[in-house]
C-alpha cells in the first residue's frame, strides 16, 4: 500500500507522538505533521478522535488510526520497508505487545505519579514501585543490546519515556532512579537507544523538555 496522504496529528513534547514519527521515519514514510495544541485541541484531532481527543493520530487515505501502540502496529503491518516494528515468530510478537503494554499501563503511570505526588509518602511509594519495574526491565534486557534483540523495535519504541523523558523529570526534581550502578543494563541501553540518529534527529532535547516541564507545572500550581 502507498504511503500517499500520510498525516501524523501530534506534539512535540509528547513521547506518544513521537513514538509514531520514529516509526515512520524507520519505515522511510513521507508524511504530514500537523502539529497539536493540547490545551487548545483543533477540530481536526476533535473530528478524528472523538473518543479519547487525544494525541497522536495517524491519517491514511483520510482513515484516522489513534492510540500510538495501535499506529506503531499498523504501520509495522501497512508498510514493509524499513526494519520489522514486531519479530516474525507469534510468540515473540506477544510477548513485545505484552512489554509494550506493561511499559504503558505500568511503567508510565508510576513514574509520572512521582512527579504528580502530593505528598512525600505518596512520593516515596511511587519511587520504591518505579524502581521494582525498572529493575523488571533491567532482567528483561540481559543478553540483548535492546528489548527487541540486536535492533531497535516495538518495545524500544514504547520505552520512550524512560529513555529521554524521565532522566529529564529526574533533573527537574533532583531525584536520581536509573544510574548506571544500580542499573548497568538499562544505563547501556539508553545510550545505544539515543545513539541511533533518527531517535536523535526526532526527539526532543534535554533543555527543549526541562524548559517545558517548568512551564509545565508552573501553570498548574
Amino acid at each position: 500500500m502507498g504511503d500517499s496522504e500520510v498525516k501524523l496529528l501530534g506534539s512535540w513534547p509528547s513521547f506518544f507522538s513521537k513514538r509514531v514519527e520514529i516509526a515512520l521515519k524507520m519505515k522511510g514514510i513521507s508524511y504530514e505533521y500537523c502539529a497539536e495544541d493540547i490545551f487548545n485541541k483543533s477540530p481536526e484531532l476533535l473530528r478524528y478522535n472523538p473518543v479519547h481527543k487525544k494525541i497522536p493520530v495517524l491519517v491514511h487515505n483520510g482513515k484516522p488510526i489513534c492510540e500510538s501502540l495501535v499506529i506503531l502496529e499498523y504501520i509495522d503491518e501497512t508498510w514493509k520497508s524499513g526494519p520489522s516494528l514486531l519479530p516474525k515468530d507469534p510468540y515473540d510478537r506477544a510477548m513485545a505487545r505484552f512489554w509494550a503494554k506493561f511499559i504503558d499501563d505500568k511503567c508510565f503511570p508510576t513514574m509520572w505519579f512521582i512527579r504528580m505526588s502530593k505528598s512525600e509518602e505518596e512520593r516515596g511509594k511511587a519511587i520504591e514501585e518505579a524502581r521494582d519495574q525498572l529493575l523488571t526491565l533491567e532482567n528483561l534486557l540481559k543478553g540483548s543490546k535492546f528489548f527487541s534483540g540486536d535492533e531497535i523495535g516495538l518495545v524500544d519504541i514504547a520505552a520512550n519515556f524512560i529513555a529521554r523523558w524521565l532522566g529529564v523529570m529526574e533533573e527537574s526534581m533532583g531525584l536520581e532512579l536509573v544510574t548506571k550502578e544500580k542499573f548497568p543494563r538499562l544505563s547501556e541501553w539508553i545510550d545505544d537507544y539515543l545513539k541511533n540518529t533518527i531517535i536523535q534527529e526526532t526527539l526532543p532535547t534535554k533543555e527543549e523538555l526541562l524548559n517545558r516541564f517548568r512551564n509545565m507545572f508552573q501553570r498548574t500550581q
